[in-house]
């Protein structure tokens, strides 16, 4: 029996016997059917990965802001602090020409 295999029934089930697949003629060589293309797949995936790669530099650019938030305020703190301290300091020199002079005064 010398017949050939069919797609049900192939005549061997190693993929190295079996013949090639031949294009049939409505259809162009190395061209999928419209309704398989990938293009689409690819441009989603695109899309994805430069929405995902946004996404993380958006974030990136928030952490930034906010480390930069954070160390303007650290600065205003101490800005305020050394002006509070410098006040203390002025008032007491103030009260010490006013001991001064009112021991002057005195004697």
């Amino acid at each position: 029996m010398n017949t050939a295999g069919t797609i049900d029934r192939p005549l061997t089930h190693d993929p190295q016997k079996q013949a090639p697949m031949k294009p049939s003629t409505h259809e162009l060589a190395g061209s999928a059917p419209e309704d398989f293309t990938t293009s689409g797949a690819n441009d989603s995936r695109q899309n994805r990965n430069r929405e995902m790669q946004l996404l993380q530099e958006a974030l990136a650019r928030a952490h930034m802001h906010e480390r930069h938030h954070e160390a303007e305020q650290e600065r205003r703190a101490m800005r305020l602090a050394t002006a509070r301290r410098m006040q203390r300091r002025a008032e007491r020199a103030s009260l010490r020409a006013r001991r001064a002079l009112a021991m002057a005064v005195m004697q």
